[in-house]
């Protein structure tokens, strides 16, 4: 009862008419931010934390909380309109939502990201209010060893979905992770790979001038090589009815939108995990346990909302361990931390002590910015939907300047632009081949988070990999690791049974 009494005192701190206005503001300035590439939720409250200076504490979270959600919700925008994740927690989205776009329904793949991120939003938020310190405690349990086991994990529930040949895949997936390598080594800080000896090598290859290379211009080049014919890929209708319609159809995944969220928001909490092993792993289990595995890639409603329900869960875990810990659960729960310290306010527990109205504030202006994110995503769709009608001799020339500017953003350096053409090139390949995207990019995004981690266990066990598989030691590490390998060998198995029975 306690607890419902400081959710409705949150909620009327939120209620109050300045800070609706900050999360209405906040939401829609984050959905915007979130559809551009190159910006993206860390980018967008880095810019506009300033202008929370001027104003409490508590209005200032709520404005910087509403960013972050409405960011999260517009990443879905480029991912299935253009094919252009708009940050790494949109990647999964652009597999069945840019289909579903070529198919004609768009607008359905649009209606089935806003309402999957409510439902992720709504079950973490509940979580997040009636669970927090045990939780936070749980996360503290996880090392380097833990950390690690969660990203192999991600590979390896990822390890089916790139199609029916596992040797391109594994050819896709080793050429990412040669990929994250690239720029300074994390521990000594030496250069490696630096190729030709080119300077723009030494800040590594940002995700995002890969992926907007393979998936946004390497699919201009794809779609201009059709011809006149791309045009008709783009046609969509939208309305009140289709959007209700495709609102009562996901009651069909329900238990994709639950299983997703509680995923999300479990491994959002834990420290530099984030939202996008969470969309990734969300994806992968819903291909594998849903009646119909042969329709992911292809366009399936199920396909959008598995990875969209989780990363805007994950975004409500990360928060987590922010407030009861200081502990940032995502680099955009970073940035927020470090404007907790400016406004004078210390994460823990004694902050929920402390500082009730700032914590319960921002809890009750959860639940209103996640509202007000899913209506502002929802009565958008009709403008994306129109920007999908324009003839290909504009919206061609209009995507590679968005391409352009998303590969420029991250380090203001124009050799980023010029190799993301060049992976436009080998995307366009690629898909001329028939090789998976996806595996580069997922190893590509978390490759540094591998390397890391695995260095930092075998620092702790002095070499010994056997630091992973130790139940005495590590158990969640120990149990993670062997459900991993079970993922990578299921494939292998069936793959032999079924040459099997072909042979008998």
């Amino acid at each position: 009862m306690e607890i419902l009494g400081n959710l409705f005192y949150g909620l009327s701190i939120a209620l109050s008419p300045e800070n609706l206005l900050m999360a209405f503001i906040g939401v829609v300035l984050g959905v915007a931010i979130g559809a551009m590439p190159g910006l993206g939720s860390v980018n967008g409250v880095a810019i506009l934390l300033p202008i929370t200076y001027a104003v409490p504490p508590t209005s200032a979270i709520i404005f910087l909380a509403a960013i972050y959600y409405g960011a999260m919700y517009g990443g879905a925008i480029s991912s299935i309109t253009l094919n252009i994740p708009g940050a790494s927690t949109a990647v999964a989205t652009t597999f069945d939502g840019y289909p579903l776009a070529q198919k004609g329904q768009a607008a359905d793949a649009l209606v089935t990201a806003a309402v999957a991120s409510f439902v992720g939003g709504s079950i973490s938020i509940i979580l997040f209010t009636f669970f927090a310190p045990p939780l936070a405690e749980f996360a503290l349990r996880f090392g380097p060893p833990e950390e690690f086991a969660v990203v192999f994990l991600a590979y390896g529930t990822f390890a089916g979905l790139g199609g029916e040949n596992p040797l391109k895949t594994l050819i896709a997936t080793m050429m990412g992770l040669l990929m994250s390598t690239v720029g300074t080594d994390i521990v000594s800080g030496a250069p490696r790979l630096i190729f030709f000896n080119i300077t723009g090598f030494y800040h590594g290859i940002n995700f995002l001038v890969l992926a907007i290379g393979l998936y946004g211009v390497g699919e201009i080049f794809y779609i201009l090589e059709g011809g006149p014919k791309a045009r008709e890929r783009y046609q969509a209708k939208v309305g009140i009815k289709e959007i209700v319609s495709t609102i009562i159809d996901l009651w069909k995944f329900k238990w994709t939108l639950l299983r997703g969220s509680l995923l999300g928001f479990f491994v959002g909490m834990l420290p530099a995990a984030g939202a996008t092993p969470a969309s990734f792993m969300s994806y992968s289990i819903a291909k594998r346990l849903s009646r119909e595995p042969e329709q992911f890639g292809k366009g399936t409603i199920e396909g959008v909302a598995a990875p969209e329900c989780a990363n805007n869960a994950a975004s409500t875990g990360a928060m987590l361990p922010m407030l009861t810990l200081g502990i940032p659960g995502s680099p955009t729960t970073a940035v927020m931390l470090g404007a907790l310290y400016v406004w004078g306010l210390i994460p823990g527990p004694r902050l929920f002590v402390e500082n009730p109205e700032f914590v319960w504030g921002l809890t009750g202006s959860l639940y209103i910015a996640n509202t007000m994110a899913v209506l502002v995503a929802l009565f958008a769709i009709p403008i994306f939907i129109w920007m999908l009608r324009m003839p290909m001799t504009i919206l061609a020339p209009v995507i590679l300047v968005v391409c352009a500017v998303g590969g420029f953003s991250p380090t203001q350096d124009m050799f980023d632009v010029y190799l993301m053409f060049l992976f436009g090139v080998i995307g366009y390949f690629f898909r001329k081949l028939d090789y998976p995207l996806a595996p580069m990019v997922l190893a590509l995004v978390l490759g540094q988070i591998t390397e890391r981690t695995f260095r930092q266990s075998m620092i702790i066990s002095h070499g010994t990999i056997g630091i992973l598989f130790d139940f005495s030691g590590h158990p969640i590490a120990a149990t993670l690791m062997w459900l991993s390998v079970a993922f990578f060998v299921t494939p292998l198995i069936s793959f032999l049974l079924q040459r099997k029975r072909v042979h008998f």
